[in-house]
């Protein structure tokens, strides 16, 4: 059960701002939330049951001293891409002759490769031998992630700035990266002459990654768009 809720809490975690939301943002703007969220549930289960699939796999092979450093440098590379953010590409929204839940599933599908809840999922299982929670955590994580940015995106960009949310997400990333880090490395390089590098590193990381080269309000202006759109689509709308 605990691998069930860490794989839920941290897929929920790294999903808020995350380009699959943003996706599934998008099209609640074209197709009924419904819909978008049976979409979401098929290419999630699709898409994760081959991460977990391959994370086993991995750790069945690998040293779990080894897989636990692997996970903390993981987990600190999807802090530092959550404070990047992500964006939306044209090819991600582009239309399909298919139906909404088809059109849906496999723009999650293809999204999600290579995607860093996708890699977290991998990861995730390569620490942990219990393939069906991890999927089952990941998938839940998946839905309550993307049912917030379906339902609550117009609020939660009225109510709190987006950068907060992405801060957050990707400060409890680094924070349970840095964990990790402390508890698999061999005390011999747990000492001041390692630790201040490290922090100095990070966090010219953080500044360079969560605010130079940042996206920023992608959520907002999906949500604008979306507003736009019904806006225009309302016959008693002055536009």
């Amino acid at each position: 059960m605990t691998a069930f809720i860490k794989a839920l809490f941290l897929v929920v975690v790294a999903e808020m701002g995350d380009k699959t939301q943003l996706l599934a943002m998008a099209m609640a703007s074209k197709y009924k939330a419904k819909q978008v969220l049976i979409g979401v549930f098929i290419a999630t289960v699709l898409n994760h049951a081959l991460a977990v699939a391959v994370g086993s796999y991995l750790g069945n092979f690998i040293p779990m001293d080894t897989v636990k450093i692997v996970a903390a440098i993981s987990f600190l590379i999807f802090g530092l891409w959550t404070l990047r953010g992500d964006k939306i590409d044209e090819d991600d929204e582009k239309k399909s002759s298919f139906g909404p839940i088809v059109t849906v599933a496999i723009a999650f599908f293809i999204a999600e490769m290579g995607d860093k809840t996708q890699l977290m999922t991998i990861t995730i299982s390569a620490e942990s031998n219990q393939p069906l929670n991890i999927l089952m955590g990941t998938t839940a994580g998946m839905m309550i992630a993307d049912g917030i940015g379906i339902i609550g995106g117009a609020w939660m960009c009225k109510h709190i700035p987006e950068k907060y949310i992405k801060w957050m997400a990707g400060i409890v990333f680094i924070f349970f990266g840095t964990l990790t880090l402390y508890n698999s490395m061999p005390s011999s390089f747990i000492t001041l002459t390692y630790i201040i590098p490290y922090f100095l590193i990070l966090g010219l990381l953080i500044y360079l990654i969560g605010v130079k080269f940042a996206y920023h309000d992608q959520v907002s202006n999906i949500v604008q768009t979306k507003d736009d759109t019904e806006n225009n689509d309302d016959p008693l709308s002055m536009n």
